[in-house]
């Protein structure tokens, strides 16, 4: 399927042009995924985390109670973090207590001083993987990170600017529509065959992955 179909259908399901146009995400300068510092991705990551399976306007209530929690997020310190400082925040109230996803925080820090030792920052990580292998850079998450084995390394990576697609539940209806999904989107497979018709589009199109994910998910949605 030509993606000039699927544009055309979420033209008219929002009306207009301008009104689609109004709804895409703008990517930030490239410079931006360097110049963000290692805490702040921690950060990202964590909200995340912590958003899925959950209400999001409560965690995004609670983020100044977060940031101070968790001390900033410096991913030197929590990558090494005593037990009984996670134990103190699973009784925090300035958090939500779930001692599993507060558990992903010294995980997902290692994860970070990984990427930094080897790159010299996890924005210079982020910065060199190209959006025509997101299927790759997603599996890399799964392996390495913690409960970023779905739509929250996605959101992740939207929500710093790195160019890539969102697999969310009306994205996923747009690709099967197509015929161009018929496995799991959270499978290896299935992300391979949502690159592939991702990429396919960009070549067609010259548009951001995100912005062609977004048109998608607009094409097929109330």
């Amino acid at each position: 399927m030509r993606f000039s179909d699927i544009h055309e259908r979420a033209i008219a399901r929002k009306g207009g042009v301008a009104q689609l146009n109004a709804l895409l995400p703008q990517l930030p300068p490239a410079a931006e995924l360097k110049a963000r510092t290692d805490d702040r991705y921690l950060a990202e990551i964590t909200r995340c985390v912590f958003k899925a399976g959950f209400v999001w306007r409560v965690i995004d209530n609670k983020w100044p109670g977060f940031e101070a929690a968790f001390q900033g997020f410096v991913p030197a310190y929590w990558q090494q973090v005593p037990p009984d400082v996670l134990e103190d925040l699973a009784r925090d109230e300035r958090i939500v207590r779930n001692m599993q996803k507060i558990r992903t925080v010294p995980e997902n820090a290692r994860m970070i001083m990984d990427a930094v030792h080897e790159h010299g920052s996890f924005g210079a990580f982020l910065s060199q993987w190209p959006s025509e292998d997101q299927a790759g850079l997603l599996l890399w998450f799964k392996r390495h990170g913690s409960r970023l084995g779905g739509n929250s390394a996605q959101y992740f990576l939207r929500y710093v600017g790195w160019d890539g697609f969102v697999l969310s539940h009306d994205v996923v209806a747009g690709l099967r529509l197509a015929g161009l999904l018929d496995a799991s989107p959270t499978s290896k497979k299935g992300l391979q065959q949502a690159q592939a018709a991702f990429t396919g589009w960009h070549h067609e199109t010259g548009l951001p992955y995100s912005q062609l994910s977004r048109i998608l998910s607009c094409s097929v949605e109330g």
